[in-house]
């Protein structure tokens, strides 16, 4: 196997000296570094990326934890931080959980195995007391987590929602019902939170078999239209979290004559390309900014004050 004795061997130079030359050092004579490339590319030699990891106490790798990789609301978290990462030299390691919280800890254990200089967490499945001998300043989560010791950048959620439900009543709902991911969650139980105090400031009762959980995707959205259609008392409105199941809703409605918004109102979240080719009115949220400050969050040394993001409105014809 060729190291770096053979190289200066070959370059009739110190070992020394094709170590500067390996590493970019600038104090080296055009004609050793001529040399010692040429022994270099002669003798097919790959550097030890782990060596060089130790010597310089970095891997310039960021893992990132996401539960899915097949959905728009993650695929554009990944996208702000890997343009972020290109601008400043690192690159990304995936970690896929599925929310499960074995999978999850095994990325805090390659952090502590030094496999990655830092996580950076796009949802969570594992509590902050579990998690807590873990965190450090090169953490950074994509959620309003409480410990304010902690990197955090996250999306007014709870606002957003309480938004959503103030326009609706403004077109004249009032019997509103909900989809959502999941019920559990710091961001889904700030959503579900903002919800049931909207509904409760407006004088109007929750009602249990209104709110959906476990939606993702567009046949989650067909199911949720053939339950509502259902239901002997029906919500005039849905907020929808994902415009993804959104589509899957207004496919399925038209299947069934159903008219959007007559019969049923949908006022979706994320405001995806999608949902500007199918006319849904979206509320824009800045998943990809989420991203990329996300990894500026990584980059500051500092303990920096948490970032916090903003929703907005873009009427279309589902309401």
């Amino acid at each position: 196997m060729t190291n770096i004795r053979s190289i200066a061997k070959l370059a009739g130079v110190s070992v020394s000296t094709v170590s500067r030359v390996l590493n970019d050092h600038p104090y080296v004579k055009d004609e050793k570094r001529r040399k010692v490339l040429a022994a270099v590319e002669q003798l097919n030699y790959i550097k030890n990326a782990n060596a060089v990891h130790l010597s310089k106490g970095k891997t310039y790798s960021i893992g990132v934890i996401l539960p899915y990789l097949n959905l728009p609301y993650f695929g554009e978290i990944l996208q702000g931080i890997a343009g972020e990462a290109l601008k400043h030299g690192y690159h990304l390691q995936l970690f896929q959980s599925d929310y499960d919280r074995g999978a999850e800890l095994d990325a805090f254990h390659r952090l502590q195995m030094k496999e990655v200089d830092g996580l950076i967490l796009t949802s969570r499945s594992n509590s902050l007391d579990v998690l807590a001998p873990f965190i450090g300043p090169n953490v950074v989560f994509c959620e309003n987590v409480y410990d304010s010791s902690y990197k955090k950048v996250f999306i007014d959620h709870y606002q957003g929602i309480r938004s959503g439900v103030e326009y609706l009543h403004s077109r004249g709902h009032s019997r509103i019902g909900l989809c959502l991911h999941r019920t559990f969650g710091t961001n889904s139980e700030e959503r579900i939170r903002g919800f049931y105090d909207s509904l409760e400031a407006a004088g109007h009762p929750v009602r249990e078999e209104w709110i959906f959980n476990d939606c993702y995707d567009l046949q989650d959205g067909r199911d949720v239209v053939g339950t509502w259609d259902q239901l002997a008392e029906k919500p005039s409105a849905l907020i929808v979290t994902s415009d993804q199941v959104s589509a899957g809703m207004v496919a399925e409605a038209g299947k069934k004559g159903i008219n959007i918004p007559g019969d049923l109102a949908v006022l979706s979240f994320d405001n995806h390309p999608l949902a500007d080719a199918l006319n849904i009115t979206s509320f824009e949220v800045p998943i990809r900014k989420v991203g990329e400050e996300s990894f500026k969050l990584f980059l500051d040394n500092e303990q920096p004050d948490p970032v916090i993001l903003e929703t907005k409105l873009f009427e279309r014809g589902t309401v």
